[in-house]
């Protein structure tokens, strides 16, 4: 297993994982990152901005999938997790807990609080958040643009 930052070549490898994977949890509606309109791009998207980066989990030259952070309020030092999706075949097998790692360890050099937005019933993705100490809100955090989503989590990372 190899975490890697993101290719050029991956774009269209990791998109199809993360709408797929929304797909099979009915979630593939306005609203979600299923409509991103950056998923077709994401090397491009993550390389223009400050304090951003999104990386691949690969094993034998196949992407298994991939997690982002970036910037939600930089005045305030909140970084957003992204994306973190898998592919069935990398699932159960330790790889998020690796992208969550390497994505908190990269946003405790720049932030001081990390935010993320999902839905109750991706119950798995949940769990492992709070594992990694993300407490949940009541709501959104202001600026919020994934309107579907229910679910809001922060975590201090110092």
């Amino acid at each position: 297993m190899n975490i890697r930052e993101i290719k050029p070549d991956d774009n269209s490898s990791i998109k199809t994982i993360i709408q797929q994977s929304l797909k099979t949890h009915d979630l593939a509606i306005p609203g979600s990152a299923y409509f991103d309109p950056h998923l077709g791009e994401l090397y491009e998207f993550y390389h223009q901005l400050e304090y951003a980066a999104y990386w691949i989990a690969e094993e034998d030259g196949e992407v298994l999938g991939g997690i982002g952070i970036a910037p939600f309020n930089l005045e305030s030092g909140i970084c957003e997790l992204q994306k973190l999706y898998l592919k069935p075949a990398g699932q159960g097998r330790g790889i998020s807990k690796q992208l969550m790692e390497t994505a908190l360890s990269f946003a405790a050099m720049h932030y001081r609080q990390c935010y993320l937005e999902t839905m109750f019933k991706l119950r798995a993705a949940c769990h492992l958040y709070e594992q990694y100490g993300f407490k949940l809100l009541d709501q959104p955090l202001p600026g919020s643009e994934h309107s579907a989503m229910d679910a809001w989590y922060i975590k201090s990372l110092h």
